[in-house]
């Protein structure tokens, strides 16, 4: 992701632009090789949307909340579609690519390398989550259970999570923020970043159900979802957007197929 005041963006905060040698650790977080890691992620998410989340009552069931988001975006501009928030993103990714006049080739053993890594850092992650054992029924956006769905349609949803919350709250939001921070306000990096990681993180906890059977906010809840996002900010700050995306899918992922869902 471009960052403000460098001529040569990246990912990783320290490095002020400067141009870094074709390492893995480099290369894992440009553009092109962040658009093909996260490819497979994509597709799953359309195709199984298209043979996993459609009831002939209701077409397509949009149940991504950070995806409707996102596409609402581009419906004040009348571009409607179910899928322009895949082809926006491949946009952005292939235009931050252009811009930055990083080469097109593609080395195998960094995609590899990227999904070992990946897998790697949903350990913690995975973890971190079995000590907070939050025993409620697991809902849809639609008001739905994701109890009542099949295994290929929670596999689905758990791409789409990845894809498109980080998008929204990584990517965009601790971009703003720290656009913000940095350029209209003449900040630090180091402040932009710590800025938009705590106001990210708040953000993702408060989009998810952090309600109180009972009434009010369950804090127990809430300190889950803000520490699950500090750490995937974390990610995206250090190793990139197609990591974040990587370990909040997988993590779902194990979550949705493994652990199992009461249906209230």
């Amino acid at each position: 992701m471009p960052k403000a005041r460098s001529h040569k963006a990246n990912i990783f905060p320290w490095t002020g632009g400067v141009p870094r040698p074709a390492t893995y650790g480099h290369l894992s977080t440009r553009p092109l090789h962040t658009l093909c890691f996260l490819a497979p992620f994509l597709v799953l998410y359309e195709v199984g949307s298209l043979l996993y989340l459609r009831e002939p009552s209701k077409g397509m069931i949009e149940t991504i909340s950070a995806r409707r988001m996102f596409s609402g975006f581009f419906e004040v501009f009348g571009i409607a579609s179910f899928h322009i928030p895949p082809i926006a993103l491949c946009v952005i990714l292939l235009t931050w690519h252009i811009l930055e006049r990083d080469p097109w080739g593609i080395r195998p053993r960094v995609l590899g390398g990227m999904a070992a890594e990946s897998i790697m850092w949903t350990l913690p992650l995975l973890a971190f989550g079995l000590l907070f054992q939050i025993g409620r029924p697991a809902l849809l956006a639609d008001g739905g259970m994701l109890a009542d769905l099949s295994w290929q349609a929670r596999l689905t949803l758990s791409a789409g999570a990845g894809i498109y919350e980080e998008l929204l709250f990584r990517m965009i939001l601790i971009s703003g923020v720290h656009f913000v921070v940095v350029d209209l306000l003449h900040g630090s990096k180091g402040v932009g970043y710590t800025i938009g990681g705590v106001v990210s993180a708040l953000a993702f906890a408060f989009y998810h159900n952090v309600s109180h059977p009972g009434g009010g906010v369950d804090l127990s809840i809430l300190a889950y979802y803000s520490l699950a996002g500090m750490y995937l900010s974390a990610l995206f700050i250090f190793r990139g957007f197609g990591m974040a995306v990587a370990v909040h899918a997988i993590f779902d992922a194990i979550v949705l197929l493994a652990i199992p869902i009461r249906s209230g």
